[in-house]
């Protein structure tokens, strides 16, 4: 396939220079907070309260003390984690389930589909917020509430491809020379369904963004000593009316920065594939 040149490699490529560097700060901070060079994004004892941004605090201080600009680069890495977890189980849950549906039906594809349907006419972030409250807060339980949401997703794309797939020649002609199931399903089903899995999972992890920052503004993602952008949002609403506009806005920024960035790079997969 030739490499995109048109928009589809503007899209790509600023949503890949995005994301890449989200995932850089996600991995550099950890040694930077241990070398000291930045605050501890839980801490604020020794801190003002509600400082604005200064030279001290380059983008000022919330409610207990805590650095904001800190916290909000400690959130890039936790909602990277929380979400490509999510995102990831589900791609393997899914993407078996949609090819062993649509490859053997009968009454195993019938109750599969059932309950994917079932699962993907609920509204996404009322779904999530329902297995988050039964799950309880942290980081596992938010990425369990956000992989349910997903897995369908995956199964009706896969689920559907591998349907005409198995009608074409050469499955026949390899079940007729003896392949099994699991061989046809590996060999020939798993090559064809899978180039259309990176564009579902980078839109997906944009979407598990938004949600999981839902959850969080909702008090039912992480507990309040992560750093999580939901979280610092719903904190930061009660001080917007006093005029502590910082609190919320970078949090703000940070989510809708990546949100864009996974966006454009899904975008831009998606119309270099169907280009090529």
């Amino acid at each position: 396939m030739p490499l995109p040149t048109t928009l589809s490699a503007r899209l790509a490529r600023w949503g890949l220079v995005i994301v890449a560097a989200y995932v850089a700060v996600a991995l550099v901070l950890p040694l930077l907070l241990h070398l000291g060079l930045l605050p501890d994004p839980a801490a604020g004892v020794d801190n003002p309260v509600n400082a604005p941004p200064s030279w001290s605090h380059w983008c000022g201080t919330d409610r207990l003390g805590r650095d904001v600009c800190t916290r909000t680069l400690a959130g890039s890495g936790v909602a990277l984690q929380v979400v490509a977890l999510a995102v990831v189980i589900a791609l393997v849950i899914g993407v078996p389930l949609g090819m062993v549906s649509g490859y053997l039906g009968g009454g195993v594809d019938r109750l599969l589909v059932l309950l994917m349907d079932t699962l993907y006419t609920l509204p996404v972030l009322l779904l999530s917020v329902v297995l988050a409250f039964l799950l309880g807060r942290g980081l596992p339980n938010a990425a369990a509430a956000l992989c349910v949401v997903y897995i369908p997703q995956y199964f009706r794309v896969v689920r559907n491809q591998s349907v005409q797939i198995k009608a074409e020649l050469y499955i026949e002609a390899a079940r007729s020379l003896g392949a099994g199931p699991l061989w046809i399903l590996r060999r020939y089903l798993l090559r064809n369904v899978i180039t259309s899995v990176p564009v579902l999972l980078t839109l997906n992890a944009a979407d598990a963004v938004l949600v999981l920052g839902g959850l969080g503004f909702l008090g039912l993602g992480l507990p309040e000593s992560i750093p999580e952008w939901g979280g610092d949002l719903q904190q930061a609403l009660t001080a917007l009316p006093t005029g502590i506009w910082w609190t919320a806005l970078f949090p703000g920024l940070a989510l809708f920065v990546l949100v864009l960035g996974l966006a454009f790079l899904g975008e831009g997969l998606e119309r270099w594939l169907s280009d090529g």
